[in-house]
């Protein structure tokens, strides 16, 4: 997983209200077993209306998707976010996000910020009014820049924040403590089992 600090890039506005894992990656596609090859078919059911943002080429390569409150509701699939990211997004910015769906995105470094709604109102205006408008979302000093000079601050959870700006994922935060995990291995009694 790449460390997050700071993600500059072009805005993707979706004003839509519970989005859900369905629409995000339809099941049809979830046959798979790579973990790869499904931001093509992020969205696959509203991409087939002309007038759908991701039709309109003017947001291409957008890596900042701006959205309505309770993205990634539904089902835990956790293709959703691989779609999501795979379709070339950093940061999904919304009014709250579905707990297991926020969770799962933190896990394969999808950054996820909540912003009060009337913040979500003026960046999606803007990135509608303005076709490649870029923002920056800084996750060191926990800000978002809101344009004209102005920015909002975020809260996150300490320990996302830390995996996050380490690049840390499950498997190499528990390898970070390695030490650690010798030692205990050391002194477990000999009747149980042990590591090799």
């Amino acid at each position: 997983m790449e460390p997050i600090k700071t993600i500059r890039g072009k805005v993707l506005p979706l004003p839509r209200a519970d989005v859900d894992t369905d629409q995000i990656i339809p099941a049809k596609y979830l046959k798979r077993i790579e973990r790869t090859g499904f931001g093509e078919f992020a969205f696959d059911e509203w991409r087939k209306d002309p007038a759908f943002v991701l039709n309109d080429h003017r947001y291409d390569g957008a890596q900042i998707l701006v959205t309505g409150p309770n993205f990634g509701c539904g089902s835990s699939r956790e293709h959703a976010p691989w779609a999501l990211q795979q379709m070339g997004l950093k940061a999904i910015i919304a009014p709250s996000f579905a707990d297991i769906f926020r969770n799962n995105c933190a896990k394969i470094g999808l950054l996820t910020v909540v912003l009060p709604q009337e913040s979500i109102d003026r960046l999606i205006a803007r990135a509608e009014d303005s076709p490649g408008y870029e923002m920056e979302v800084d996750l060191a000093t926990q800000t978002v820049s809101l344009g004209n000079g102005k920015s909002r601050g975020f809260e996150i959870d300490p320990h996302v924040k830390h995996c996050l700006l380490n690049g840390l994922d499950d498997i190499s935060l528990t390898l970070s403590e390695g030490e650690a995990i010798d030692a205990f291995e050391r002194k477990r009694p000999t009747f149980l089992p042990h590591a090799r």
